[in-house]
């Protein structure tokens, strides 16, 4: 019971993010949390390493690498101005933001673009006057809901897609989540425009770039891009042909990385200045939800509710409910088993895919991404988004989503 008490205190210290005059980042309350429980015996430090899932810090770590790469060159902002320096209006450009970093973030995975999009997203509310928060909303839900409809899109579809017993699982999952998945987009959109629609004007926007500052770093950048792009290629083309060859996204990460690490000149100072804060959040949430699930407090709550887990609605809200409490990732490794245990189809697989990541639109806690481009603003420019600023969009947001997928699977 100790766990589910330290991890209710975390979620308040994260509401509140205030205790008298200290000011309490996201990763010092889970820091916190994760020191509690070891303290007290929940966990032990062995096991407590053992939760660490170190293929999900070392991606972040290579995409962390990349992503100051390209933003300390200016390459970041030079991409930026072609992408989204079309748009002419405030409303336009939330269509981009939506539309472009959703698609990209089925492909290029929902963290990478949180981790590369966070410092545009600044740089456009820079030049444009734009409040920064409604565009690190748009940021956050665009690559939550865009990453649904592909196996690659974040970790949990690709636990799905390796373990669900999933055919052709680039297939599958669009034929089930890409119509849903832009439906969703669009309704981002109406969602972010009504409870910001003092901001959508249709004044025009100036915005322009600034010059790439460091060339040599910039086709650095460049090549750790094209490595990317490169390597997502191959991994969707080993998938496609069934070859089962063990393609991490954390090889494409640290590969995309390499050029920086090793020829720039400034790779001790580009690895300094990476969110390190976002690296130890998640080791200690990995320690924390440990501890929490191995109290079985949730298991015996759903076991006494004698809930049919193989039902589209009850995947959907307990993938919703739970990925709150213990991360999404966590939660689709620990009902996989059960539902291939009760012989579920394709369609269960997923409902579960899409409510455990659609689950990122209901709090801050509630995906990896958000927490990532939270830390990073706060650590770029002094720049966040309270918990209660998220929950006030991101719980509708959540209902609608949720009952778009629910009706497709249905008619499916």
């Amino acid at each position: 019971m100790v766990s589910i008490i330290v991890l209710l205190v975390v979620f308040v210290l994260i509401a509140v993010r205030q205790i008298g005059r200290f000011r309490l980042q996201i990763w010092q309350a889970m820091l916190l949390g994760a020191l509690t429980v070891l303290l007290t015996g929940q966990i032990s430090p062995a096991e407590a390493l053992k939760a660490i899932n170190l293929d999900v810090i070392l991606f972040l770590f290579g995409m962390f690498v990349v992503g100051q790469a390209l933003e300390e060159s200016g390459y970041l902002s030079h991409l930026s101005s072609r992408l989204f320096g079309r748009a002419k209006t405030v409303d336009s450009l939330l269509l981009l933001i939506l539309f472009g970093t959703g698609l990209l973030s089925a492909f290029l995975m929902n963290d990478t673009l949180a981790i590369i999009g966070t410092p545009v997203m600044l740089q456009i509310a820079k030049k444009t006057g734009i409040r920064p928060k409604l565009l690190l909303l748009s940021l956050a839900f665009s690559v939550t809901i865009g990453s649904v409809m592909s196996p690659i899109g974040n970790p949990q579809n690709l636990l799905v897609a390796i373990n669900g017993n999933i055919p052709n699982p680039f297939i599958t999952f669009l034929c089930y989540l890409a119509v849903p998945t832009l439906i969703n987009l669009f309704l981002a959109y109406f969602i972010l425009k009504f409870f910001y629609r003092g901001q959508l004007k249709n004044e025009p926007l100036n915005y322009s770039a600034d010059p790439i500052v460091d060339p040599g770093l910039a086709r650095l950048s460049k090549i750790s891009l094209i490595i990317i792009v490169i390597l997502v290629l191959a991994k969707i083309t080993t998938s496609l042909l069934g070859l089962g060859i063990d393609f991490r996204l954390t090889y494409i990460a640290l590969a995309a990385a390499l050029p920086i690490i090793l020829l720039s000149p400034r790779r001790l100072g580009i690895i300094r200045r990476i969110d390190w804060t976002t690296l130890i959040f998640f080791a200690a949430m990995f320690v924390l939800m440990r501890s929490v699930w191995d109290s079985v407090y949730f298991q015996n709550i759903i076991a006494d509710l004698h809930l049919n887990l193989q039902s589209i609605g009850i995947i959907m809200g307990v993938s919703i409910v739970l990925s709150q409490l213990i991360s999404n990732v966590p939660l689709v490794a620990l009902y996989l088993p059960v539902l291939s245990h009760l012989g579920a189809a394709a369609k269960e697989m997923m409902a579960l895919a899409a409510g455990s990541t659609i689950a990122g639109n209901f709090s801050i806690l509630g995906a990896a991404s958000n927490v990532i481009i939270i830390q990073n603003a706060e650590k770029k420019a002094g720049e966040t988004l309270t918990f209660w600023e998220f929950v006030r969009i991101g719980i509708p947001l959540t209902a609608v989503n949720t009952l778009v997928y629910w009706l497709f699977f249905l008619l499916f």
